[in-house]
C-alpha cells in the first residue's frame, strides 16, 4: 500500500499540474477514440501501451478479456459495450488478449482451479478456444498450444461481440470498426488479426484495412486514417 500512496503523492505533486488544463476539459465530458477490452492482468497497461491520454480510451477489463454473448444474464461487459457504442459513439472496438494469460492457462486446466468456482464459471465464456486451437495446430502442446489458445480466445470473444445488435448496426452503418489483437508484453509487440490471411501478424506488417475484422456485412467497413 505504501508504494501506491507514494505514487498518488507523486502524481499530485509532479504530474497533475502539467496536465491541469486537460483534466479541466475532461470535466465537461469524454469523447474516447475507442473501446479497449482487455485482461485484468496487472502486467497490461492499455494507456501505456497505446500512449494515450486520459479521455482517449474507454477501457473495460476482466479476467481473460471475455465478452458474454448477447442475451446472457445482465453483466458489466454488455453494459460497457452498449454505453461505449450507443452513448459515446466510439469509432473502434479493440479486443486485446496477451501473452502468458493466466485466465487462458485456467481454461486449459480447469481441474486445477480447485475451489475457485466463480473463476471456472466465468471461463466457460472462453471454453471453445482450446478445441479450436488444437484443431488449428494438430499435435501442438506446451507454449505453442498456449499461444494458439490465447489467439483463438480473442477470436471467440470477437464472435460474441458480433452478437450484439447495436454493434451489428453501427458496423453496418460504417460507424464502428472491430480489431482483434494480442499483446506480447515481454517484447512490447502487438500481433493483430489479419482476416485476409486468417492469422495474427505484427501490427506494422499489415495495412490498417486488412486489420479490420469483418462483420459478414454486404460492404466492408471503410478505413478512415484521419479518424
Amino acid at each position: 500500500m505504501t508504494r501506491i500512496i507514494q505514487g498518488i503523492n507523486f502524481f499530485r505533486d509532479n504530474i497533475f499540474g502539467a496536465k491541469k488544463s486537460l483534466f479541466e476539459q475532461l470535466r465537461e465530458g469524454q469523447r474516447p477514440l475507442a473501446l479497449f477490452i482487455t485482461c485484468a492482468d496487472s502486467r497490461i497497461d492499455p494507456n501505456l501501451l497505446t500512449q494515450t491520454q486520459p479521455g482517449e480510451l474507454f477501457v473495460h477489463r476482466n479476467a481473460g478479456n471475455l465478452i458474454p454473448p448477447f442475451g446472457a444474464p445482465p453483466n458489466g461487459e454488455a453494459a460497457g459495450i452498449e454505453y461505449a457504442v450507443q452513448h459515446l459513439a466510439v469509432r473502434d472496438i479493440i479486443i486485446c488478449g496477451h501473452s502468458q494469460c493466466g485466465a487462458m492457462h485456467g481454461v486449459m486446466n480447469l481441474s486445477a482451479l480447485g475451489s475457485m468456482t466463480s473463476v471456472a464459471d466465468w471461463l466457460q465464456f472462453a471454453s471453445p478456444c482450446v478445441d479450436r486451437a488444437r484443431s488449428r495446430i494438430p499435435g501442438s502442446e506446451g507454449s505453442e498450444l498456449f499461444q494458439a489458445v490465447i489467439e483463438q480466445n480473442v477470436l471467440v470473444q470477437m464472435e460474441h461481440l458480433k452478437t450484439y445488435p447495436f454493434v451489428q448496426q453501427a458496423a453496418s452503418d460504417g460507424r464502428l470498426r472491430l480489431h482483434a489483437w494480442v499483446y506480447h508484453f515481454e517484447r512490447g509487440e502487438i500481433m493483430a488479426y489479419d482476416s485476409s490471411e486468417d492469422r495474427f501478424v505484427s501490427l506494422p506488417e499489415a495495412t490498417r484495412h486488412k486489420l479490420l475484422v469483418p462483420l459478414d456485412l454486404p460492404e466492408a467497413i471503410p478505413d478512415q486514417a484521419s479518424s
